[in-house]
């Protein structure tokens, strides 16, 4: 009996350490989840608290976090049985950020850009000039079946009573001919598009490529890694745009791992990653990791410089494009969050779309190198599926099935930005078609994919 009570006392012991040091590294993770998404989903958004909360935060253990909104103050406070504190803080043209090794007043010391307004004429215009639909719809497009099919995807419900799509975009040879939203959203509703970020910090990197700035093939400029003695001079910026860095990072968001520290704990997320030390040899290994994609940030607005950093990210992209509706988030160091936090209208992720549909070309105006856009879908010799470009996927090869396609019903030219819960942008240069879907939920991308491309004749 003595030893039974002794063996059930070491497991009660090892319940309680596994139970405490579990809260002490997963709670901020939640509480930082929540109180980030809740602020920036209400104050950038528009959106009411509790759609956010039965939506975005509703999964287990998400929803063991608890909120409290200050609309006056324009934050989100969040904690997990009253402990792990975290508070996300809005501000104007920057959206929201966590509070992170840094005090909120010198959070609220911060400038953001001065965000334009969209030109007159946007709601008159034809899209992509403006935000009005093709009024003609080109013959080799079978209409009626696509607006059938495209109607029936945003309103279909789950168990919930949800809809789980938000917004279907389908743009065929530069017209905007389907637009739908679920009930709730529309062309104004600005959406999280989470690792589509990815894409829109691979083309700030191809203007400054353009502008003679940046060399894919150098080294990264990172100051860190300058020593000829440091194993990751060796890393191109190339082999960061190509998630073939070799940096020792954990992309992990089911744990306390390097990516949800990055996120939710650090104040620079760029200067966290490239502290940590390397893995495997750079160019040698493909591994996705948000961290390369916030070094590069960083790289942008070392490059740019502090005074030009949001004037080059609005004006010479998304003003430059019509994405006047386009919010990019920084971290409490200031740094854009290249990898996940870019909030931006269903119309706007689909001129993003149109620009590498045509080229980097846009109103006349080359803003990339001419075989940038070739280079942003050709894969890494490491990449062994083929599977990804320069911070875009492309539609390599299947997993279980090498000899198949990823995306069966998708041709081999197709390459896409691919954010958390089923956020997409397909860019198909051969069927003519940029494809835009948004929502909160997983779906299944090639059953989507194949009934859109056989409305093409």
């Amino acid at each position: 009996m003595k030893r039974f009570k002794r063996i059930l006392l070491l497991l009660l012991l090892a319940a309680l350490i596994y139970g405490v040091r579990y809260a002490w590294v997963s709670f901020p993770i939640m509480s930082g989840f929540t109180a980030k998404n809740m602020c920036s989903c209400v104050f950038v958004g528009k959106r009411q608290p509790a759609s956010v909360a039965a939506e975005e935060l509703s999964s287990f253990p998400l929803s063991l976090a608890g909120y409290k909104i200050d609309s006056i103050n324009r934050s989100v406070t969040s904690t997990v049985f009253g402990i792990a504190k975290k508070k996300a803080i809005y501000r104007e043209g920057l959206g929201c950020t966590l509070v992170n090794e840094l005090s909120e007043s010198d959070l609220q010391k911060q400038t953001g850009p001065n965000i334009a307004a969209a030109p007159a004429h946007m709601d008159s215009a034809q899209w992509p000039l403006g935000d009005k639909a093709a009024t003609y719809v080109p013959a080799e497009i079978d209409y009626a079946r696509l607006a059938k099919l495209c109607k029936e995807e945003v309103y279909k419900t789950n168990a919930k009573s949800q809809h789980e799509a938000r917004a279907l975009l389908v743009v065929y040879d530069g017209r905007l001919i389907s637009e739908n939203y679920a009930p709730g959203f529309n062309k104004d509703s600005r959406m999280l598009g989470w690792s589509m970020a990815k894409s829109i910090t691979s083309a700030m990197v191809g203007l400054l490529v353009k502008q003679g700035r940046l060399d894919p093939k150098k080294p990264a400029p990172v100051p860190e890694w300058a020593g000829a003695k440091d194993k990751r001079h060796a890393i191109s910026l190339e082999n960061l745009l190509q998630q073939t860095s070799g940096l020792n990072f954990e992309e992990n968001y089911n744990k306390s791992s390097s990516a949800t520290k990055m996120l939710f704990n650090k104040a620079d997320m760029g200067a966290y990653t490239t502290s940590l030390p390397l893995k495997e040899t750079p160019g040698t290994s493909f591994y996705y990791s948000s961290g390369n994609s916030n070094i590069l940030s960083r790289i942008i607005r070392q490059t740019v410089g502090d005074k030009n950093y949001h004037s080059f990210i609005y004006d010479s992209l998304f003003y430059k494009v019509g994405m006047y509706n386009t919010i990019m988030e920084p971290d409490a160091g200031g740094t854009m969050v290249g990898s996940s936090y870019v909030f931006a209208t269903a119309q706007d992720w689909a001129r993003f779309g149109l620009l590498y549909y045509n080229n980097g070309m846009v109103n006349g105006q080359q803003l990339f190198t001419t075989d940038w856009v070739k280079q942003t879908a050709k894969p890494s010799a490491a990449d062994k599926l083929q599977q990804y470009g320069y911070q875009f996927w492309l539609n390599g090869f299947d997993k279980k099935i090498p000899s198949q396609r990823k995306f069966s019903a998708a041709p081999a030219d197709m390459f896409y930005a691919d954010g958390y819960a089923g956020q997409y942008v397909f860019i198909i240069p051969s069927k003519k078609l940029v494809i835009v879907r948004l929502g909160f939920k997983n779906f299944n991308e090639n059953e989507l994919l194949r009934k859109i491309l056989q409305c093409v004749r």
